[in-house]
């Protein structure tokens, strides 16, 4: 399989290139990504715990679903695309706002990444791809800052940045 490239952006978030996804990640080279919150009507966030064999944050907690847009995607079409691969549902979902982190791996791999945080909502239980996710599991949104406070090593890092920048962004 052809390995994914990801869009290259300066800080505004203009595209000025693509890079193979793991050189991207090797040479900590800024990147467009996104990252997906799935609340359900009791205001409890789906959260995903990444697949074992990931190759970086294996078996952490994150939001529901993260990935790179394809070039020539936009951010909602590509949340919706990988909400349906990875948790085998979609609905609709909207932009809130973005940033821009910098997050280097015990692998040698680093994460610089301009990520777009979409929100969406859905009362149903996922269909969960085995390839991308171990298991998933509700939290109340309140629990959820709490627990990173408590146990922050079981979370990823862009999770736990968007907690402690950007809580009111996701907290509606």
């Amino acid at each position: 399989m052809k390995e994914e490239l990801v869009i290259l952006v300066n800080e505004k978030d203009e595209q000025i290139g693509l890079m193979p996804k793991m050189e991207a990640h090797e040479k900590a080279v800024l990147h467009r990504a996104f990252s997906v919150f799935i609340f359900n009507d009791k205001n409890e966030l789906m959260l995903q715990q990444r697949a074992a064999h990931k190759y970086h944050s294996p078996l952490l907690w994150t939001n529901t679903c993260c990935s790179h847009q394809r070039n020539g995607e936009t951010n909602i079409e590509a949340g919706k695309r990988r909400l349906q691969e990875e948790m085998g549902f979609m609905c609709d979902i909207e932009e809130v706002t973005s940033f821009i982190y910098k997050a280097p791996f015990d692998n040698g791999l680093t994460e610089h990444e301009l990520d777009h945080i979409l929100i969406g909502y859905y009362n149903s239980e996922p269909k969960i791809n085995s390839d991308e996710v171990e298991s998933y599991k509700w939290m109340p949104l309140e629990a959820v800052k709490n627990d990173i406070e408590e146990n922050p090593a079981i979370y990823t890092e862009w999770f736990k940045i968007i907690f402690k920048n950007y809580y009111s962004f996701i907290n509606k």
